[in-house]
């Protein structure tokens, strides 16, 4: 072979290798520099000026709308507390506490970002919908079946993502929440 086909070659080889690997990246991402709390993670510079060109290209893919940290901090979690992979078939109990931010708002989605089709057309729980007696401290049970109480469906699902979001942080977004302050994700029992 030519040594002018095998430079052809390479960088054609190179190009399709580099741009799959990148579109594989954007699409299995986190939002933003990922931090790790727990089972939930969230970005540092999501809705900023200094938002990396990967960031960028997740949030236009799964984000929707980032709005800047001051606006809303988003965390995602896709395992639960015992690190176990997030199933559509199981029960979920979230039990959290008051969050530092005006409201709140829990969404479960599929891997690839989607809203989750089900039955009752339950996509979100957030703190707005629950009595007063519950703000401090609240239960949500996440399940494939109905639950007494606050329940988020998960269609059946394979796999699956929650999303919080917390707007008007209490701290202008400036930090992140703790371990103690995100609800914790107890797998109760499976089908």
């Amino acid at each position: 072979m030519k040594p002018w086909m095998r430079f052809l070659l390479c960088a054609v080889a190179g190009i399709l290798l580099g741009a799959g690997g990148a579109a594989w990246s954007v699409r299995a991402g986190a939002i933003g520099s990922a931090d790790a709390i727990g089972a939930w993670t969230t970005g540092r510079d999501f809705g900023t000026a200094e938002a990396s060109a990967y960031t960028r290209a997740v949030v236009a893919l799964r984000g929707l709308l980032a709005l800047p940290a001051s606006e809303a901090r988003y965390y995602n979690a896709s395992v639960d507390d015992a690190g176990r992979p997030l199933d559509g078939k199981c029960r979920y109990r979230l039990d959290g506490v008051g969050l530092p931010a005006r409201w709140w708002s829990l969404t479960l989605y599929d891997p690839k970002g989607y809203l989750v089709a089900n039955t009752p057309g339950i996509y979100s729980v957030g703190s707005a919908a629950l009595p007063s007696s519950e703000q401090a401290h609240w239960t949500i049970i996440v399940a494939p079946d109905p639950q007494p109480g606050n329940w988020l469906p998960t269609g059946r699902a394979g796999r699956f993502e929650l999303t919080l979001r917390a707007y008007r942080p209490d701290d202008g977004g400036k930090g992140n929440f703790t371990r103690a302050q995100l609800p914790k994700i107890t797998r109760e029992v499976c089908a």
